[in-house]
Protein backbone atom coordinates (compact mmCIF):
# COMPACT_ATOMS: atom_id res chain seq x y z
CA UNK A 1 0.00 0.00 0.00
CA UNK A 2 1.44 3.42 -0.95
CA UNK A 3 2.42 5.84 1.79
CA UNK A 4 0.08 8.80 2.53
CA UNK A 5 2.70 11.35 1.48
CA UNK A 6 3.09 9.65 -1.91
CA UNK A 7 -0.69 9.59 -2.43
CA UNK A 8 -0.87 13.26 -1.46
CA UNK A 9 1.84 14.23 -3.94
CA UNK A 10 0.13 12.26 -6.71
CA UNK A 11 -3.22 13.93 -6.02
CA UNK A 12 -1.61 17.38 -5.92
CA UNK A 13 0.16 16.70 -9.20
CA UNK A 14 -3.12 15.61 -10.80
CA UNK A 15 -4.89 18.69 -9.49
CA UNK A 16 -2.10 20.96 -10.80
CA UNK A 17 -2.19 19.26 -14.21
CA UNK A 18 -5.97 19.63 -14.36
CA UNK A 19 -5.71 23.31 -13.43
CA UNK A 20 -3.10 23.93 -16.13
CA UNK A 21 -5.21 22.10 -18.70
CA UNK A 22 -8.29 24.16 -17.82
CA UNK A 23 -6.40 27.45 -17.97
CA UNK A 24 -4.86 26.57 -21.32
CA UNK A 25 -8.34 26.81 -22.83
CA UNK A 26 -8.63 30.49 -21.86
CA UNK A 27 -6.10 31.70 -24.48
CA UNK A 28 -4.74 34.01 -21.79
CA UNK A 29 -1.55 36.00 -22.33
CA UNK A 30 0.48 34.99 -19.29
CA UNK A 31 3.10 37.38 -17.92
CA UNK A 32 4.71 36.07 -14.73
CA UNK A 33 7.27 38.87 -14.88
CA UNK A 34 4.57 40.95 -13.14
CA UNK A 35 5.03 38.97 -9.93
CA UNK A 36 8.76 39.69 -9.87
CA UNK A 37 8.27 43.30 -10.92
CA UNK A 38 5.94 43.96 -7.97
CA UNK A 39 7.64 41.57 -5.56
CA UNK A 40 8.01 44.33 -2.95
CA UNK A 41 4.23 44.56 -2.61
CA UNK A 42 3.94 40.80 -2.08
CA UNK A 43 6.83 40.72 0.40
CA UNK A 44 5.43 43.67 2.34
CA UNK A 45 1.97 42.10 2.33
CA UNK A 46 3.38 38.76 3.51
CA UNK A 47 5.23 40.46 6.38
CA UNK A 48 2.20 42.54 7.39
CA UNK A 49 -0.03 39.46 7.32
CA UNK A 50 2.36 37.65 9.65
CA UNK A 51 2.54 40.62 12.04
CA UNK A 52 -1.18 41.32 12.19
CA UNK A 53 -1.99 37.62 12.54
CA UNK A 54 0.57 37.03 15.31
CA UNK A 55 -0.64 40.08 17.22
CA UNK A 56 -4.27 39.02 16.86
CA UNK A 57 -3.43 35.44 17.89
CA UNK A 58 -1.71 36.52 21.11
CA UNK A 59 -4.37 39.06 22.05
CA UNK A 60 -7.21 36.75 21.01
CA UNK A 61 -5.76 33.94 23.11
CA UNK A 62 -5.65 36.17 26.19
CA UNK A 63 -9.22 37.36 25.58
CA UNK A 64 -10.43 33.81 24.92
CA UNK A 65 -8.89 32.32 28.06
CA UNK A 66 -10.25 35.13 30.24
CA UNK A 67 -13.65 34.84 28.55
CA UNK A 68 -13.71 31.07 28.97
CA UNK A 69 -12.88 31.33 32.66
CA UNK A 70 -15.59 33.96 33.06
CA UNK A 71 -18.10 31.65 31.34
CA UNK A 72 -17.62 29.01 34.05
CA UNK A 73 -17.26 31.51 36.87
CA UNK A 74 -19.60 31.53 39.86
CA UNK A 75 -19.80 35.33 39.52
CA UNK A 76 -23.00 35.99 37.57
CA UNK A 77 -21.76 39.39 36.32
CA UNK A 78 -18.62 37.91 34.75
CA UNK A 79 -20.58 34.97 33.37
CA UNK A 80 -23.27 37.08 31.70
CA UNK A 81 -20.75 39.60 30.37
CA UNK A 82 -18.78 36.79 28.70
CA UNK A 83 -22.00 35.27 27.36
CA UNK A 84 -23.04 38.57 25.75
CA UNK A 85 -19.55 39.02 24.30
CA UNK A 86 -19.65 35.58 22.66
CA UNK A 87 -23.19 36.11 21.42
CA UNK A 88 -22.35 39.48 19.86
CA UNK A 89 -19.11 38.55 18.11
CA UNK A 90 -20.14 35.08 16.95
CA UNK A 91 -23.51 36.29 15.73
CA UNK A 92 -22.27 39.05 13.41
CA UNK A 93 -20.05 38.83 10.30
CA UNK A 94 -16.37 39.69 10.69
CA UNK A 95 -16.58 42.20 7.83
CA UNK A 96 -19.28 44.13 9.70
CA UNK A 97 -17.16 44.12 12.85
CA UNK A 98 -14.18 45.49 10.91
CA UNK A 99 -16.28 48.41 9.64
CA UNK A 100 -17.71 49.12 13.11
CA UNK A 101 -14.31 49.03 14.80
CA UNK A 102 -12.64 51.18 12.11
CA UNK A 103 -15.33 53.77 11.44
CA UNK A 104 -16.82 53.98 14.96
CA UNK A 105 -14.67 52.75 17.83
CA UNK A 106 -11.31 53.83 16.36
CA UNK A 107 -12.68 57.32 15.72
CA UNK A 108 -14.06 57.58 19.27
CA UNK A 109 -10.72 56.66 20.86
CA UNK A 110 -8.71 58.67 18.28
CA UNK A 111 -6.81 55.71 16.81
CA UNK A 112 -5.83 56.43 13.21
CA UNK A 113 -4.08 53.13 12.44
CA UNK A 114 -5.89 50.63 10.19
CA UNK A 115 -3.25 48.04 11.10
CA UNK A 116 -3.85 48.32 14.85
CA UNK A 117 -7.62 48.52 14.44
CA UNK A 118 -7.67 45.46 12.20
CA UNK A 119 -5.50 43.47 14.60
CA UNK A 120 -7.75 44.28 17.57
CA UNK A 121 -10.87 43.41 15.58
CA UNK A 122 -9.45 40.03 14.58
CA UNK A 123 -8.44 39.40 18.20
CA UNK A 124 -11.92 40.05 19.57
CA UNK A 125 -13.48 37.97 16.79
CA UNK A 126 -11.17 35.00 17.41
CA UNK A 127 -11.42 35.48 21.17
CA UNK A 128 -15.15 34.80 21.06
CA UNK A 129 -14.58 31.38 19.50
CA UNK A 130 -11.66 30.59 21.81
CA UNK A 131 -13.89 31.52 24.76
CA UNK A 132 -16.31 28.76 23.82
CA UNK A 133 -13.46 26.30 23.28
CA UNK A 134 -12.09 27.03 26.74
CA UNK A 135 -15.56 26.72 28.29
CA UNK A 136 -16.20 23.41 26.52
CA UNK A 137 -12.79 22.10 27.56
CA UNK A 138 -13.37 22.94 31.21
CA UNK A 139 -16.87 21.48 31.22
CA UNK A 140 -15.59 18.26 29.62
CA UNK A 141 -13.64 17.44 32.79
CA UNK A 142 -15.55 14.94 34.91
CA UNK A 143 -17.39 16.29 37.99
CA UNK A 144 -15.36 13.89 40.11
CA UNK A 145 -12.29 16.07 39.58
CA UNK A 146 -14.17 19.08 40.95
CA UNK A 147 -15.47 17.10 43.91
CA UNK A 148 -12.03 15.73 44.75
CA UNK A 149 -10.50 19.19 44.61
CA UNK A 150 -13.23 20.79 46.70
CA UNK A 151 -13.13 17.98 49.26
CA UNK A 152 -9.41 18.63 49.75
CA UNK A 153 -10.23 22.16 50.89
CA UNK A 154 -9.72 24.12 47.67
CA UNK A 155 -12.06 26.93 46.70
CA UNK A 156 -13.83 26.98 43.33
CA UNK A 157 -11.19 29.28 41.87
CA UNK A 158 -8.29 27.24 43.27
CA UNK A 159 -9.81 23.99 42.01
CA UNK A 160 -10.23 25.53 38.58
CA UNK A 161 -6.69 26.93 38.48
CA UNK A 162 -4.74 24.01 39.94
CA UNK A 163 -6.77 20.92 39.03
CA UNK A 164 -9.35 21.39 36.28
CA UNK A 165 -7.81 23.93 33.91
CA UNK A 166 -4.47 22.10 33.46
CA UNK A 167 -6.41 18.99 32.40
CA UNK A 168 -8.71 20.98 30.12
CA UNK A 169 -5.76 22.75 28.50
CA UNK A 170 -4.63 19.55 26.79
CA UNK A 171 -8.05 19.20 25.13
CA UNK A 172 -8.26 22.88 24.20
CA UNK A 173 -4.95 23.21 22.33
CA UNK A 174 -5.88 21.43 19.03
CA UNK A 175 -9.11 23.39 18.30
CA UNK A 176 -7.46 26.65 19.35
CA UNK A 177 -4.59 25.98 16.94
CA UNK A 178 -7.16 25.33 14.22
CA UNK A 179 -8.75 28.67 15.04
CA UNK A 180 -5.40 30.34 14.41
CA UNK A 181 -5.43 28.91 10.86
CA UNK A 182 -8.84 30.50 10.28
CA UNK A 183 -7.59 33.77 11.75
CA UNK A 184 -4.74 34.00 9.24
CA UNK A 185 -7.20 33.52 6.36
CA UNK A 186 -9.65 36.00 7.89
CA UNK A 187 -6.91 38.65 7.89
CA UNK A 188 -7.53 39.00 4.13
CA UNK A 189 -10.68 40.98 4.97
CA UNK A 190 -8.54 43.78 6.42
CA UNK A 191 -7.88 44.92 2.86
CA UNK A 192 -11.24 46.74 3.01
CA UNK A 193 -9.73 49.24 5.49
CA UNK A 194 -6.52 49.61 3.46
CA UNK A 195 -4.29 47.38 5.57
CA UNK A 196 -1.48 46.42 3.20
CA UNK A 197 -1.53 42.70 3.84
CA UNK A 198 -1.34 40.02 1.16
CA UNK A 199 -4.79 40.51 -0.33
CA UNK A 200 -4.38 44.28 -0.54
CA UNK A 201 -1.02 43.85 -2.26
CA UNK A 202 -2.59 41.51 -4.83
CA UNK A 203 -5.43 43.99 -5.40
CA UNK A 204 -2.92 46.77 -6.08
CA UNK A 205 -0.97 44.62 -8.53
CA UNK A 206 -4.19 43.66 -10.33
CA UNK A 207 -5.40 47.27 -10.54
CA UNK A 208 -2.09 48.40 -12.04
CA UNK A 209 -1.37 45.56 -14.47
CA UNK A 210 -4.83 44.03 -15.08
CA UNK A 211 -3.15 40.63 -14.69
CA UNK A 212 -5.68 38.93 -12.45
CA UNK A 213 -4.28 35.40 -12.49
CA UNK A 214 -0.70 36.56 -11.94
CA UNK A 215 -1.85 38.70 -9.01
CA UNK A 216 -4.09 36.23 -7.18
CA UNK A 217 -2.49 32.82 -7.81
CA UNK A 218 0.66 33.79 -5.83
CA UNK A 219 -1.72 35.09 -3.14
CA UNK A 220 -3.17 31.60 -2.70
CA UNK A 221 0.34 30.10 -2.52
CA UNK A 222 1.40 32.59 0.16
CA UNK A 223 -1.63 31.80 2.32
CA UNK A 224 -0.93 28.09 1.97
CA UNK A 225 2.64 28.68 3.12
CA UNK A 226 1.30 30.46 6.20
CA UNK A 227 -1.47 28.06 7.15
CA UNK A 228 0.03 24.67 6.22
CA UNK A 229 2.49 24.46 9.17
CA UNK A 230 -0.31 25.27 11.63
CA UNK A 231 -2.59 22.69 9.97
CA UNK A 232 0.11 20.03 10.36
CA UNK A 233 0.64 21.07 13.99
CA UNK A 234 -3.09 20.79 14.69
CA UNK A 235 -3.22 17.33 13.11
CA UNK A 236 -0.32 16.01 15.17
CA UNK A 237 -1.69 17.53 18.39
CA UNK A 238 -5.05 15.85 17.83
CA UNK A 239 -3.39 12.50 17.13
CA UNK A 240 -1.21 12.79 20.22
CA UNK A 241 -4.09 13.70 22.50
CA UNK A 242 -6.26 10.92 21.04
CA UNK A 243 -3.46 8.44 21.64
CA UNK A 244 -2.93 9.62 25.21
CA UNK A 245 -6.66 9.50 25.94
CA UNK A 246 -7.18 6.01 24.48
CA UNK A 247 -7.36 3.21 27.03
CA UNK A 248 -4.31 0.98 27.00
CA UNK A 249 -4.79 -2.75 27.23
CA UNK A 250 -2.81 -4.44 29.93
CA UNK A 251 -1.41 -7.91 29.36
CA UNK A 252 -1.91 -9.99 32.51
CA UNK A 253 1.29 -11.24 34.10
CA UNK A 254 2.00 -14.90 33.62
CA UNK A 255 2.20 -17.04 36.73
CA UNK A 256 5.59 -18.35 37.70
CA UNK A 257 6.45 -21.60 36.05
CA UNK A 258 3.94 -21.14 33.23
CA UNK A 259 4.90 -22.48 29.85
CA UNK A 260 5.47 -19.60 27.38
Amino acid sequence: MPKPIAVRLILLSCAAALLVAMMSTLHYNWNWWVVWQYRDLFIQGFANTIMVSCGAIVLGLVIGVLGGLARVSENVWFKELATLYVWGFRGTPLLTQIYIFYFCFAVMVHVDSPFLTGMVTLAFFAGAYITEMVRAGIESISPGQWEAARSSGLTHGQALRHVVFPQALRRIIPPVTGQFVSLIKDSSLLSVIAVRELTKGAEIVNSITYKTFEAYLPLAVFYLLLTYPLSILTYHLEKRITYQSAPRSRTPAKPKGAVP
